[in-house]
């Protein structure tokens, strides 16, 4: 939730230099980890992330501790770096946050030729994902839309 900064006939340089400073002011409840050129396919991995999206982050490691799929070991490092960031960087307490956002883009694809029968040969694409977790802290977040009305 970003606020709004108007232009005014200001130059490119100058607008961005106003947001960034409008943007300096506002509290800090989220943080977040990407992990980016991932050796798993997408779709293995975006099972195992909608389980775990909106759910408080002790839920969410037990969620992925128990899962038996790979894509569950490399969420559960992001979500532990997200956790990390936010304690560390923002001084969020870990008992109130909660995985705002959590979600998995293509990344490239590894092209490997796989020979067939009479001379012909199929390509097979490897896929890459990046993950991105986003954790936010509940009560942070409930205070500041509260003085945002």
């Amino acid at each position: 939730m970003q606020p709004i900064v108007k232009r005014e006939g200001l130059k490119r340089s100058k607008f961005h230099a106003k947001r960034k400073e409008v943007l300096a002011t506002l509290p800090k409840y989220e943080a977040r980890a990407v992990a980016r050129f991932v050796r798993i396919s997408p779709r293995k991995a975006r099972a195992v992330v909608n389980s775990i999206r909106g759910k408080n982050v002790s839920e969410a490691y037990t969620i992925l501790e128990f899962s038996p799929k790979k894509a569950a070991r490399i969420v559960y490092n992001v979500l532990k770096s997200a956790v990390a960031n936010a304690t560390n960087n923002f001084g969020l307490s870990e008992d109130n946050l909660y995985v705002a956002e959590c979600y998995v883009n293509d990344g490239p694809r590894m092209k490997r030729v796989w020979p067939r029968g009479r001379g012909r040969a199929d390509i097979i694409q490897k896929r890459m994902s990046h993950i991105t977790v986003v954790v936010r802290d509940r009560e942070k977040e409930k205070e500041y839309k509260e003085n945002a009305k």
